[in-house]
């Protein structure tokens, strides 16, 4: 068991678990920069501060993505998992522990929370009415089922509600509805399915929602919910379904949602086993210990109802708070894939230095729910004029001197206590706002503290003083005061900019940017070159960003405009001449070697070999093919179309496909055939 001294408190932190079925996008990064902003600065004040998370990894949309892409659904969830990884590490995103509900934690706590539910008399079962896909053999979830809106009768609408006049139905209400997956006319068809009773929690729910354990939006929606009744929870699923079964109940499966959020126990217990940490001190009912989850407010219900209510059933402890956030808009507006405001993380991070976005969101968080808008004419001058105009611009006028008249020593005389003092006691201000996740208001005062310390270096002007005979230690004297108040700002950024601090706590030389650590005065202390720690944001960067984002949507469309059904139900396209056909060469190539495509969800790299000449191809089919199934195959390629520049490199060629209900397949000549040989 980990010992902390009585001062330092026990802090576990989590963010919602990401789906294993998609990357990450600027809309998931608010809540994890945020998380990460929160999590740094308690660890900064000393706190034993963990912070876990983990890949969502069960539900019908894995098994079904797994089988489109001719892969299992643990290797689907193996890759998304590294991806995110990749994703979350450029951002600076610091897990202490990242995991998956696919894992045997994830099942231990799953089965002991359920046990001790039913144990109780907490869990009941009944049989339900559902529909039925006859063609996959298995029950339809709303959002796989499509039809005729019975309202206004619009064409292609979803089993739950209307998209053109916002009806909400049952599936069973829906003209002509059919399964999304497979076209095929549902059924309907009765099976017994396992509920969790929470109204048997309604007074608890109700004390704990008004004991300052969610914001006081979250509360008023939740009492708005809760005033109008609980319903029993669905939790049981019905195989085939790639998750866990459920105890006792063959061909029966936890629903996606039960086992997420005690994700967080798996993920934590994982971190507990690896570093001899005691689990239970965090999640026994009476833990003195601090749990806290950030969330989106789209799933607040999850997290705020039925969670506390299964852990107190369970006779766990419930969380500290529930901390939600807004969602992210762009210049105004919801992300928009077909305006390119729909923004991946990598593509992001190829463009741009992900330490703008985090000092940016920073900027504008607040305690609230509110929506933040990511307006990026704004952003591009926030930053320029914030990080680099007002405090990087610190560092840079004094450094110089520093070196040249002090041989990189600074002064051992403060020339200005009393502003030291000013800027040292600004930071109790500022680790108040910090622990309120008041972010923006903490950037405020720290931006004040630069404009002061921009003002006061800009009025005793070192850069006049140095050109008269005598002033040296002067100047020295005011630029070692420069590089302490750059550094009490650096403390107070670290949080946020942690890449930055790093560069800038190699400059001055120091151990750390610790909270306390500013409460020292720098004298007599070597400092190393300076070297630029942040560049200004430049529009045609973020004009690049956009333009690669909406090649994204292409690759996207391409797939979606893939054939479906039998060939003979697809549309002929245009006559051409035999002339214009004989045109096209048509080579077999081996393929050489297939690469996944970083911060492309759709394409693989396909390396071709045309019997002696090599040639680089781009392929949409990464939902069907896996790269090691590909490596050795023969296939079919066009050989003198034009070469195409993508984001991602050229693509020399094209590779023929096919496609119908069961996917994408390469066109695969004889095994007699040769690299090279011409398609006649």
């Amino acid at each position: 068991m980990s010992i902390t001294a009585p001062d330092k408190r026990q802090i576990l932190v989590t963010s919602a678990l990401p789906y294993a079925n998609g990357a990450i996008h600027l809309g998931h990064l608010l809540e994890y920069i945020q998380t990460d902003i929160w999590v740094r600065f308690q660890k900064s004040r000393g706190h034993q501060c963990h912070y876990v998370c983990a890949d969502d990894a069960h539900g019908t949309a894995i098994m079904l993505r797994a089988e489109q892409e001719g892969i299992t659904s643990e290797a689907l969830i193996d890759r998304v998992s590294r991806e995110h990884q990749q994703d979350f590490a450029r951002f600076g995103v610091a897990f202490d522990n990242y995991h998956s509900t696919h894992s045997e934690e994830n099942r231990h706590f799953s089965e002991l929370i359920y046990k001790r539910l039913r144990d109780k008399g907490h869990i009941a079962t009944r049989d339900i009415e559902q529909m039925y896909d006859p063609v996959k053999g298995l029950f339809l979830a709303d959002r796989f089922i499509k039809g005729t809106c019975p309202k206004c009768h619009t064409a292609d609408q979803y089993g739950d509600n209307c998209e053109a006049c916002g009806a909400t139905y049952t599936p069973a209400e829906l003209i002509d509805p059919v399964s999304a997956i497979s076209g095929a006319t549902p059924e309907v068809r009765s099976s017994t399915h396992y509920f969790f009773k929470l109204p048997d929690f309604a007074d608890f729910l109700s004390a704990w929602i008004k004991d300052d354990h969610v914001q006081p939006q979250i509360r008023n929606k939740l009492m708005e919910w809760f005033e109008s009744g609980f319903n029993e929870w669905d939790i049981s699923r019905d195989a085939p379904y790639f998750g866990f079964e459920i105890p006792d109940a063959p061909g029966k499966y936890f629903y996606v949602w039960l086992d997420a959020p005690i994700g967080y126990l798996a993920s934590f217990k994982n971190l507990c086993e690896r570093e001899g940490l005691d689990f239970d001190s965090y999640w026994e009912r009476d833990s003195k210990a601090e749990v806290y989850h950030f969330i989106g407010k789209d799933i607040v219900y999850f997290h705020a109802l039925f969670w506390p209510a299964m852990l107190h059933g369970a006779e766990m402890r419930t969380p500290t708070a529930v901390n939600c956030h807004g969602f992210v808009t762009v210049n105004g507006a919801k992300m928009s894939k077909s305006r390119g405001t729909f923004i991946k993380a990598a593509t992001y991070a190829e463009h741009l230095n992900p330490e703008y976005l985090r000092y940016y969101f920073a900027a504008k968080l607040t305690s609230r729910v509110d929506d933040l808008d990511l307006n990026l004419e704004d952003f591009a001058l926030r930053v320029n004029a914030d990080l680099v105009g007002k405090v990087v611009n610190i560092a840079s006028r004094c450094a110089g001197f520093v070196k040249k008249l002090g041989g990189g020593q600074l002064s051992t005389h403060c020339a200005e206590p009393d502003m030291l003092a000013r800027f040292i006691a600004a930071g109790d201000e500022i680790a108040d706002y910090y622990e309120q996740r008041e972010f923006g208001r903490a950037m405020r005062k720290v931006m004040e503290l630069a404009d002061e310390a921009n003002s006061y270096i800009a009025d005793q002007a070192p850069w006049v003083l140095a050109k008269e005979a005598g002033r040296e230690q002067e100047v020295l004297d005011i630029c070692s005061m420069g590089i302490n108040l750059f550094r009490q700002l650096m403390v107070y950024l670290a949080p946020v900019v942690p890449a930055m601090a790093e560069q800038a706590r190699l400059f001055m030389n120091l151990d750390t940017l610790d909270w306390n650590s500013r409460e020292t005065w720098l004298g007599d202390h070597p400092v190393n070159k300076f070297k630029p720690l942040m560049t200004r944001v430049e529009n045609d960067r973020i004009d690049a960003m956009i333009e690669a984002s909406k090649e994204d949507l292409v690759e996207e469309q391409k797939l979606k405009e893939t054939p479906k059904g039998p060939l003979a139900e697809t549309p002929i396209a245009d006559e051409i001449s035999f002339d214009d056909f004989a045109k096209v060469d048509l080579r077999i190539a081996r393929i050489a070697k297939a690469e996944y495509v970083e911060g492309a969800d759709k394409l693989l790299k396909l390396s071709l070999d045309l019997g002696g000449e090599s040639r680089q191809v781009f392929a949409g089919i990464r939902r069907a093919y896996s790269p090691e199934a590909l490596e050795g195959k023969l296939t079919v390629m066009v050989a003198n179309l034009a070469p195409r520049k993508m984001r991602f490199g050229v693509s020399e060629g094209m590779v023929l496909a096919a496609g119908n209900d069961d996917g994408i397949y390469l066109l695969e000549p004889h095994s007699g055939a040769e690299p090279g040989q011409r398609v006649s």
